[in-house]
């Protein structure tokens, strides 16, 4: 993950953690869950910086999972020591009904494992061990999954079962809420404060991925499936001149009409830096289209990045899943369009085609492949994969090239004004490719994000 708040203020505490725990100020506390073979495995110190409602800058600190926790010699009003977010002894709790069973299995299966020439029968009942206790060790990850829910910037919850079924996730990772930054964000957003600075720096014996006293950003495979939900927003890139994010389908990108509509992008990112101006946003996307965008934080650069998409220096690229099979319809593997388009005043926000009074919308595309896909009703069939390369940014652009039948005649599958999505299907249109030049640095910059469907 990319670090989601700047980290140098909050850098500066974990490096006097660190100096504390050499100093014996602060000291590590093993838990009676720590085994033999992770008693001299590392962990990772995290650091926040907060503003509390009443405007005092507070300390909050934590460590990496549960096996250990920090004792400071004294502490002072303005640093906290971060719990974990479920009590061990609840975990504990939840484990306990399979736990004597799955030993036992384990103490099993290592028997069978070392026997040299296993016979027929032999390997047919380890198999049957492995799967009995991969379903029995499910069952209680699951148990101890259940106890986890975390506090959102917007005040409201989100349990981690709710997080898995909205990414459509069986099972995450052992050790999933027990890093630094949710505890932190958690504790943060619980007790209303403004996040300023987060690090982590990694504290014990070098690994190969991590060396002592370094600093990591919150990892992928944990952090990246409950921060962006806690956040509202996943950040791919920020510094103090610009925002990246991946938009989910569903949410919009800029403000719209009556108090239902306020949620959206900018809002989220006005939330979460205070410090942004009143209108980030320099581009749009559909709300049920989801992917890449790119937002100001400042007005300079906000005039900037503007210029660039007025000028199309901004690059782009889509990709879509097609309700058809476009080459059964002689459509060509690459190529690119010209159709003309505009509002249908009558039946906003549809646009029809108009080759008299429509503006010209240019589309490159180029089909990926055929394949099958389930919809929500149950049924299978063959869709088509196609990327898209947008030349002009008119509304509806992509969804007209896919729908219309001036251009492929096969609708975007899940798209609710040109097609028909069948139940909650969600509009398959991903913004997965974003370049421009930063407003400031004048750096290029070039982002990838794959799709989600």
């Amino acid at each position: 993950m990319f670090p989601p708040f700047p980290t140098e203020r909050a850098r500066k505490i974990c490096r006097k953690m660190l100096e504390e725990l050499d100093s014996g100020k602060i000291k590590l506390t093993a838990s009676n869950r720590t085994s033999t073979e992770r008693k001299d495995q590392g962990i990772m110190l995290g650091a926040m910086l907060c503003r509390d409602s009443d405007g005092n800058e507070i300390e909050l600190r934590t460590v990496s999972g549960l096996s250990k926790t920090i004792i400071p010699e004294s502490q002072d009003k303005r640093t906290v020591y971060v719990e974990p977010i479920v009590p061990p002894q609840r975990i504990d709790e939840a484990l306990l009904p399979n736990d004597r069973e799955i030993h036992e299995y384990t103490d099993e299966i290592n028997s069978l494992l070392e026997l040299t020439n296993r016979t027929e029968e032999q390997e047919s009942r380890l198999d049957e061990l492995k799967k009995a206790r991969t379903e029995l060790t499910t069952e209680s990850l699951k148990k101890v999954f259940s106890l986890y829910s975390f506090r959102c910037i917007d005040g409201s919850t989100i349990t981690l079962n709710e997080i898995c079924r909205r990414k459509n996730i069986e099972l995450v990772p052992t050790g999933t809420g027990e890093c630094c930054a949710p505890k932190l964000l958690n504790h943060a957003f619980s007790h209303n404060m403004q996040v300023l600075s987060m690090s982590e720096v990694y504290y014990g014996k070098d690994t190969p991925h991590k060396q002592n006293a370094h600093e990591y950003p919150p990892c992928d495979e944990r952090c990246g499936i409950i921060l962006p939900f806690m956040l509202g927003l996943e950040i791919i890139w920020r510094d103090k001149d610009i925002c990246v994010i991946n938009k989910p389908s569903g949410l919009l990108s800029i403000p719209g009409r009556g108090e239902e509509k306020q949620d959206c992008v900018s809002t989220r990112l006005r939330r979460l830096f205070p410090e942004c101006i009143e209108q980030p946003s320099v581009h749009r996307l559909d709300m049920e289209t989801s992917g890449l965008m790119v937002y100001a934080f400042t007005e300079e650069a906000h005039r900037n990045l503007s210029r660039q998409f007025e000028n199309g220096i901004v690059k782009k690229e889509y990709t879509a899943l097609l309700d058809g099979i476009l080459p059964k319809k002689g459509i060509k593997e690459k190529g690119c369009m010209e159709l003309y388009f505009r509002l249908d005043v009558e039946n906003r926000p549809h646009q029809i085609w108009d080759s008299i009074n429509g503006k010209k919308a240019v589309t490159e595309w180029q089909i990926i492949n055929v394949e099958p896909y389930t919809a929500p009703d149950g049924k299978q069939k063959n869709v088509t994969r196609v990327r898209f390369i947008p030349h002009t940014g008119r509304t509806h652009q992509l969804r007209l090239a896919s729908a219309d039948s001036h251009g492929f005649g096969t609708p975007i599958i899940g798209d609710s004004l040109y097609g028909k999505p069948i139940g909650d299907e969600r509009l398959m249109l991903h913004a997965s490719s974003l370049s421009f030049v930063h407003p400031i640095s004048g750096l290029p910059m070039s982002f990838k994000s794959v799709a989600p469907f």
